[in-house]
């Protein structure tokens, strides 16, 4: 990093002023949907209808998944949503899964999903139905962890 970079990060303005209003300008995000991809066309039409967005700068489609992450300045995720749905007419929805190390449960019955692909299962943690049953008690987490290899000396403890 120059001196040029340097003093340039000191002066710039966070906000950027548009119409008499200031706005925020908008963070770097990635923003994951889960989209049907059957064939290379679906595939090349969805990075078209991503590409013509401002602020996009990355497109990441796997088809195997049935995934799509965008990077970018994004200022409204639903709008970049229904714009692909409009451009592509395929159903999308906001990417429902997390790896399964996240969820304490993987398999309790809210969390397991046969569509999901290798390694995810629902993002159950914000679901207030599923979530009790992904979530482990307190004397789990107690009964579990007196076991563990990471503390050798609580089974001691027990007996």
């Amino acid at each position: 990093m120059g001196i040029l970079d340097a003093v340039s990060d000191m002066c710039a303005c966070p906000t950027v002023r548009t119409r008499r209003h200031i706005k925020k300008r908008p963070q770097l995000e990635t923003v994951e949907m889960k989209v049907r991809i059957d064939c290379e066309g679906c595939e090349r039409r969805i990075r078209k209808a991503v590409d013509g967005i401002r602020g996009v700068t990355g497109v990441e489609v796997l088809p195997k998944q049935n995934k799509v992450a965008v990077t970018g300045y994004i200022d409204d995720p639903a709008k970049l949503m229904r714009r692909v749905a409009r451009k592509t007419g395929k159903k999308v929805e906001p990417w429902p899964y997390v790896p399964y190390d996240v969820v304490p449960h993987p398999y309790a019955p809210g969390a397991y999903d046969k569509k999901a692909p290798p390694g995810y299962v629902r993002n159950v943690v914000a679901d207030p139905d599923a979530a009790p049953l992904a979530r482990a008690s307190s004397t789990e987490v107690k009964y579990t962890s007196a076991f563990s290899d990471e503390n050798p000396n609580a089974a001691c403890a027990v007996m």
